[in-house]
């Protein structure tokens, strides 16, 4: 059944917001209040996912939420991972637009106003606001404008007016309900990280547009499970053997199963890109570990999804309107990776563990 049609009696909103949710006991009340504040409140409706959180996050989520008419927690009872547990909340939504929003952000009360006005304008299936810095108004994010030679999206850029980016940031994610559920949603297979460069990649390969807006201004902490120090200021930077291989492990899957021929020339280099970087730490962590799961288990599980990847290959080509020529257009010349060195400057050394303490949503 179509979820917009479930109830006739109840007015279709213009917007469902998902918050999935995983732990998210510091955030929660502020991205909440942050919702209820605005403009377009009486015509979205707000959905918490949760992914059996351990804090029992779900539960302050039913309260904050208690009298809200349009407000409801959908408690998944395991923990399905970013991509999955969107899919689930999306099939309750009734919006013609989805705002996948992340629980450690809050929004100014004109943002989605503001969000779904320049969408409407620019004819986009999926859209981002400016992304700024939890806790005041210095730039984090407005979208990545394309790729590098490595498949791997590039630096944000900043700019005044709403314009095309190849991909949406994964904090809060725009999209029609309508080309979500063409493209296939999000990739099960990805659990969590590049699944936004996987879904954008699939709305501009079916015809659909991507903008970034940022007259639209919403806040965000960002890595809040895996750099929990710092309260609502990013003040570390720690990675992980399990975060840099999904990390790895999707990139090159975007590429596998998106890239129609001319982009498959890229795999290879990523690939090359991806064995310098285990290299580099095995030499910092001094763990073979290290170079195992971050590439080796990487590149393997590739292997061994290569029946999925030709599946999606050819759902893919079903839907297909442009060509890996007519992507060209977003190959730019900055690089992914001096982007990350950059900001591991900026934040203080880069360290890595073994394994995840708290397994992010």
């Amino acid at each position: 059944m179509n979820p917009a049609s479930a109830n006739p009696a109840i007015p279709v909103p213009s917007l469902s917001v998902i918050v999935l949710n995983y732990n998210g006991a510091p955030w929660l009340e502020r991205c909440l209040n942050s919702l209820r504040e605005q403009t377009l409140f009486n015509d979205i409706e707000i959905l918490v996912a949760d992914n059996q959180s351990p804090d029992h996050s779900d539960q302050l989520a039913a309260v904050l939420m208690k009298d809200w008419r349009n407000g409801r927690v959908i408690q998944h009872g395991e923990n399905l991972g970013y991509c999955e547990g969107n899919n689930r909340a999306a099939e309750s939504a009734r919006g013609r637009y989805l705002l996948f929003l992340n629980n450690d952000t809050w929004l100014e009360p004109d943002c989605l106003e503001r969000l779904l006005a320049e969408v409407a304008l620019a004819q986009a299936a999926a859209a981002t606001p400016l992304v700024l810095n939890y806790d005041d108004d210095s730039f984090q994010s407005l979208g990545a404008g394309g790729f590098d030679i490595f498949g791997l999206v590039t630096a944000r850029g900043v700019f005044d007016t709403t314009r095309e980016v190849l991909m949406p940031e994964g904090c809060s994610y725009l999209v029609e309900r309508e080309i979500f559920n063409k493209v296939g949603r999000f990739d099960p297979k990805f659990f969590m990280f590049a699944d936004e460069t996987d879904l954008s990649w699939r709305v501009w390969i079916a015809g659909g547009k991507a903008v970034a807006v940022p007259a639209a201004r919403l806040h965000h902490r960002g890595a809040a499970q895996v750099n929990p120090r710092g309260g609502g200021k990013l003040v570390e930077l720690r990675t992980s053997d399990t975060k840099r291989f999904f990390a790895n492990r999707n990139g090159l899957l975007v590429l596998l199963k998106n890239g129609q021929n001319l982009l498959l020339l890229l795999v290879p280099l990523q690939l090359l890109l991806l064995l310098a970087e285990a290299m580099a730490g095995l030499v910092l962590a001094r763990r073979w570990s290290f170079v195992k799961r971050t590439f080796l288990d990487a590149v393997g599980d590739c292997w061994r999804l290569r029946a999925h990847i030709r599946t999606e290959r050819r759902r893919i080509r079903s839907y297909r309107r442009r060509s890996d020529w007519w992507m060209l257009r977003f190959l730019r010349p900055g690089l992914n990776r001096f982007h990350e060195l950059t900001r591991a400057w900026r934040i203080g050394r880069l360290t890595t563990t073994p394994d995840e303490k708290n397994t992010p949503s």
